[in-house]
Formats: C-alpha cells, sequence, structure tokens
C-alpha cells in the first residue's frame, strides 16, 4: 500500500495547484484502475500547465481492472476480476471529478473489457478465460444491472465494442484468431450471430484489443503476438468486416520473438517475445498507436482517414510494462500507464510527426492497468 500512500500524500501537496486549475479551465479528468491495491486514482489534466495532479482514490475492488465512460459522460464503469465478478457504476461529478458508488452488478465471469452501447443503455463484456460475451441493461438512472445475456464465442474473447451504427458488435478471440460478428438489438440489447459468424484475422497474430476509425469506416485490431495492426473496412449494410492490409509495429531492432499465449509459454523459457497490449487512435484519425509491455514502448503510425491505411512512424520507451493508454479529446496529450511502474505519464502528441514527449508524471497504485479520460470542455 506503499504507493497508495505515496499518491495521497501527493493530494494535500496539490490541492492549491488544483483550485486554481479548476477555475482556469473547464475540467478534463483521468481514471487509472490500480488492481493490486484495488483503487481507482483520479487525476486533474491541466492542459495551461502540461500537469497531471492527482486527484483522489477511490476504493473498488480488488483486480479491479477494465473500465468504460458513459456516452454521456456522467458515469463511470469498473470491472472487478476478483470473486464475485461484478461492475461497479460510479457518478462522475463533473465540477470535482469525485466518484460515488451507484451500484454492483454481477457479471458471468471474469471480464478483460467492458465497454457501452452507442446509446448508453446496455453494457458490454468478454472474458478471456470463459469465452464468452455478455450483455447487461443499465437503467435510466445510469446504473449497470445484472447480465441478461451470456453468448459462446471463440477462444479467450479479449475485446468486445458496438458498431458506430448501434446495429452490429464484435468481439476479438485471441486463442482462435477471428473477430466474432453478431447482429445487436438496440432495443433489447439482444445479440445473434451474424453472417458471416467471424473475420478471420492473420495467423498466430492473437487478436486483443481493437477500435473504428473515427468516421466509422474502418477497424483497427491490435495482434498480441506480432505487434502488428491490421485494417478492415467496415460494411453498414451487413455488418460484415472485409481485411484490407496489415502494417507491422514492431522494430526489428528490439530483438523480440513472436508472442505466445502466457499459459503456453514453458517454464524456464525466458525468450523476449512480442507483447503487445492497448490500441488508441488521434481524434482527427491521423495517428494511431500501441503500446508494448516487454520493451516498454509505443509506437506510432500513421493513418489515411480516407482508405484506412496504415504506415509505421516511430516508438518512443514510455513507462514499464504500459498495459493501457488514453488519449484526450483534443488529441494533444497521451496519458500511459505501466503495470510495473509507481507513476502514470503525461505525453503531449505532435499532431504532424505523431511523436510523444514526456510533459509530467504522477504517482499511482500498485498494477495500474487501464485508463479513461473525460472532459468537460
Amino acid at each position: 500500500m506503499q504507493r497508495v500512500a505515496t499518491l495521497a500524500a501527493s493530494l494535500l501537496t496539490g490541492s492549491a495547484m488544483l483550485d486554481a486549475c479548476l477555475t482556469a479551465q473547464a475540467a478534463t479528468y483521468v481514471y487509472v484502475s490500480n488492481a493490486d491495491d484495488g483503487v481507482i486514482a483520479s487525476y486533474v489534466l491541466d492542459r495551461n500547465a502540461d500537469k497531471l495532479m492527482p486527484l483522489a482514490t477511490t476504493q473498488a475492488g480488488d483486480m479491479v481492472k477494465p473500465m468504460a465512460v458513459s456516452p454521456d459522460r456522467q458515469y463511470l464503469y469498473a470491472s472487478v476480476r476478483s470473486e464475485p465478478y461484478r461492475v461497479l457504476t460510479y457518478r462522475i461529478d463533473a465540477q470535482s471529478g469525485t466518484l460515488t458508488q451507484q451500484g454492483s452488478a454481477s457479471l458471468p465471469a471474469s471480464m478483460a473489457n467492458i465497454d457501452t452501447d452507442q446509446s448508453g443503455a446496455y453494457l458490454l463484456a468478454a472474458a478471456y478465460v470463459g469465452d464468452v460475451v455478455s450483455v447487461s441493461p443499465i437503467d435510466a438512472s445510469g446504473v449497470v444491472q445484472d447480465f441478461q445475456q451470456v453468448v459462446a464465442t471463440g477462444h479467450h474473447a479479449h475485446a468486445m465494442h458496438a458498431s458506430p451504427d448501434n446495429r452490429y458488435a464484435f468481439a476479438s478471440n485471441l486463442g482462435d484468431d477471428q473477430i466474432a460478428q453478431f447482429r445487436f438489438d438496440s432495443k433489447t440489447g439482444q445479440l445473434a450471430p451474424n453472417d458471416p459468424g467471424a473475420a478471420e484475422t492473420p495467423d498466430k497474430s492473437g487478436p486483443r484489443h481493437f477500435l473504428f476509425s473515427p468516421n466509422g469506416r474502418y477497424v483497427y485490431v491490435l495482434g498480441e503476438f506480432t505487434g502488428a495492426v491490421t485494417t478492415y473496412s467496415y460494411a453498414p449494410s451487413t455488418g460484415a468486416l472485409t481485411r484490407q492490409s496489415t502494417e507491422l509495429g514492431i522494430p526489428e531492432t528490439l530483438n523480440l520473438a513472436p508472442g505466445m499465449a502466457r499459459e503456453t509459454i514453458e517454464e524456464g523459457d525466458d525468450t523476449p517475445r512480442i507483447w503487445a497490449a492497448d490500441i488508441q487512435i488521434t481524434p482527427d484519425g491521423r495517428h494511431v498507436y500501441i503500446s508494448e509491455r516487454t520493451r516498454s514502448i509505443m509506437s506510432a503510425f500513421e493513418a489515411d482517414p480516407e482508405t484506412g491505411k496504415l504506415t509505421y512512424l516511430h516508438s518512443t520507451e514510455v513507462e514499464t510494462q504500459p498495459r493501457a493508454f488514453q488519449i484526450d479529446a483534443t488529441g494533444n496529450y497521451m496519458v500511459v500507464t505501466g503495470q510495473l511502474d509507481d507513476e502514470v505519464g503525461l505525453y503531449r502528441i505532435n499532431s504532424e510527426d505523431g511523436k510523444i514527449e514526456l510533459a509530467d508524471k504522477a504517482p499511482t497504485g500498485k498494477n495500474a492497468n487501464w485508463v479513461e479520460i473525460v472532459s468537460y470542455d
């Protein structure tokens, strides 16, 4: 708990700066889940000063990991991956950033990823260990209820998101090298297999996280075992993904072997392997970033919003074992967490060449692994 104590101490020393920040600009809050401490750390992003100022810590539960923000930015949802598996609903105070728990609802398994549908009426979740995805209703007051549907999917479901038009949903299956495709009824929250039921990814790539381009025309899928991003075109008329191209994001100079599922690596095998984690895109759709944990780097790609094509640009060393990161609504800042680092990093993004530059660091808890940023600008 030493890291939490350090974080708490910094809250007192930064209180005067925080008051000045809140009065000088509309607030932007950063939330980081710390799995081993069981807390969510919150910060204020002060763009005027290029500072990330600690705000508070909120108790959640052992192994609190993936989080999601409601479309109206009023609620933060956090999945707890220790038994009993559950999702917590927090109301966000737009004036102070304070989180107030509003509810706790059951989940069918240890969920590796959660997200709301586009309307904010349902919570979608994917279970790596359970090989299932689930749907949970969100009531009119913004509180997630117990799950209503569980669907078996391919091996190691890792992420799940609804399409921009909210008519379809997709789930990455890391163990089967595919993206499961579903029809989604936004009125009832029911999932049904689409036709075809899946889109293939490159062999032995281990599809992990994915996202839609801001214009909704493309889907970018990160391979955990290759550090490559595969681009798919999205057809709104059918909900089908069509594979277009794949771009590597790990320089050969890093001397990393292809990755493998962690449970398949033999005891004593200390071969440095590709271990990619997260993928994010700038709001203008011009730059895509991925994190890689073995070498603790962030790789940048140039993206063509019209064609979806990616071009690898460069890599930058960041926090130790970066599992998650997030880009703010302006596209000018990136917040990076490292699972083996006691600080979270704030980076400035150069919109011309995509390079990131460290601007500030702030203390965080143990096993920091997820980031959400909420702006009220």
